[in-house]
């Protein structure tokens, strides 16, 4: 296995038909394994793919100082980019080849705050990819002390591409 890259400069990003040339689960497979670069968004907020299987995206992650809002707490904006990903990608893992898909709504419930330094895992689980739409579903829990911290659900667009 290799180790996981980031992309640093838009020419990191896999290409279009690089995409489109492998089903959805293939692909989020190569960047877990380091074949295809990630997104910087990892790198900025401080979480890595854990494990990707057909409709199940699994992050880890452990919120730092630059993720805090003005009270000190962690931002809403990391729960929710988080889960956005895992659940998108929990989506992704059964998109066919020559389709891809964007977020169309996702919405979140912070059950409670997650401490600085706090190993999380962000489990997103798809229940429905059809032909235009995708349903999944995600959860925020604590590695060490197992508790749920957040869960979120999403719809997004499926696009056949090629």
């Amino acid at each position: 296995m290799k180790d996981r890259r980031i992309a640093k400069s838009p020419e990191d990003l896999p290409k279009l038909d690089e995409v489109l040339s492998m089903s959805g689960l293939e692909l989020m497979q190569a960047m877990a394994r380091g074949e295809m670069a990630g997104p910087p968004i990892a790198e900025t907020l401080g979480y890595t793919i854990k494990s990707i299987d057909d409709g199940r995206a699994v992050f880890a992650g452990t919120p730092e100082f630059k993720t805090l809002n003005p009270l000190g707490t962690v931002h809403g904006g990391w729960y929710g980019t988080l889960l956005d990903s895992c659940m998108a990608c929990a989506v992704q893992t059964k998109v066919p080849q020559g389709s891809t898909y964007t977020t169309l709504e996702y919405k979140i419930n912070i059950i409670r705050p997650i401490k600085l330094g706090t190993p999380i895992e962000a489990i997103g689980t798809a229940h429905h990819v059809g032909r235009s739409t995708g349903i999944a579903t995600g959860e925020i829990r604590g590695t060490e002390d197992g508790k749920l911290y957040a869960t979120g659900s999403t719809t997004c667009i499926i696009m056949k591409i090629g």
